[in-house]
């Protein structure tokens, strides 16, 4: 992960980028403290009308720094169940 903006971070767009702000998630390091999960939680609470699985695909990839697409498979399964979808 390079760079100090949540928007440098590989499938991470401005609009993403401020949801993520809005709750309190403001660098790269706060993402990888909370993790995917529950940083799409928070998000979900915040904009339950916005907010798809997508978001939580986006975030894991931004992790792993990764397209979206890329996240196997497996590890969808395990973050779907980690956020009770």
């Amino acid at each position: 992960m390079n760079g100090d903006r949540t928007e440098d971070l590989r499938n991470i767009g401005p609009i993403t980028a401020g949801w993520l702000h809005e709750v309190g998630i403001d660098t790269p390091g706060d993402l990888r403290r909370v993790g995917a999960a529950e940083a799409y939680r928070r998000v979900k609470a915040w904009r339950p009308w916005d907010v798809t699985l997508m978001l939580l695909w986006a975030l894991e990839g931004a992790l792993m720094d990764e397209d979206w697409m890329d996240v196997p498979p497996d590890r969808r399964v395990e973050l779907r169940r980690s956020v009770g979808a």
